[in-house]
């Protein structure tokens, strides 16, 4: 049993010692974590009398998965391509004579941030870089909360299926491990309330913002 458990000690030492030593000049790997995430904007108040509403953001932040693969080019300076599945949100106060309560909006998203990193003392990383978002769905509730309301009067959507903005960040290697958690931005407004005043629709432009932290696995 002494014999087992030594052998046992041994192979995990050794396992040990080849990942702490694995450095190369490219990497490929999988990796998968949480975002939180939440859209900002100016709060935005139409109508009067019944159909008066006022629709706000809440500072409460969605929680999403988001996985995917990466590259990594380069060791004390790289280059990292990553194509990720990315689950965003957000939830709004939407108070009017009707109904009171949040709105719980999600969409799904295929993320291809580029990041340029650098390396200090081998296993710690900063990296920043440009992003762009391909919306693939969406829960559709935006929308059915603002006709609720205002009937023909107004359509709210996501106006930009491609969107543009950035991840900045920092990370931390051991051997074929990382953990990364970064911040990112849009750039370009993903939502948009289409009302009957072109002013009004102007004044709800919205921007995603989140919160990331993934822990990744280099396959080679």
């Amino acid at each position: 049993m002494k014999k087992l458990l030594l052998i046992a000690l041994c192979a995990v030492g050794i396992n040990y010692s080849a990942s702490a030593q694995y450095d190369p000049a490219f990497r490929f790997g999988i990796k998968a974590g949480a975002n939180l995430s939440n859209i900002n904007g100016n709060d935005l108040s139409l109508g009067s009398g019944g159909n008066a509403f006022n629709f706000k953001d809440n500072s409460d932040r969605t929680l999403g998965f988001a996985g995917g693969v990466f590259f990594r080019f380069g060791k004390d300076f790289y280059l990292q391509p990553e194509i990720l599945l990315s689950q965003k949100g957000a939830k709004f106060d939407f108070d009017n004579s009707v109904n009171d309560g949040k709105v719980d909006v999600r969409f799904s998203n295929l993320d291809v941030p580029l990041l340029f990193g650098v390396r200090i003392a081998k296993f710690f990383r900063i990296n920043a870089g440009p992003m762009a978002s391909l919306r693939l769905s969406d829960n559709g509730k935006l929308g059915d909360s603002f006709n609720e309301v205002t009937g023909s009067n107004s359509k709210a959507e996501f106006n930009n299926r491609l969107a543009f903005g950035y991840q900045a960040g920092v990370g931390v290697d051991f051997g074929r491990m990382s953990l990364d958690v970064r911040y990112e931005g849009n750039f370009n407004d993903i939502v948009k309330v289409n009302y009957n005043n072109a002013t009004t629709a102007a004044q709800f432009g919205r921007k995603s913002n989140l919160f990331q932290a993934t822990l990744g696995f280099a396959i080679f």
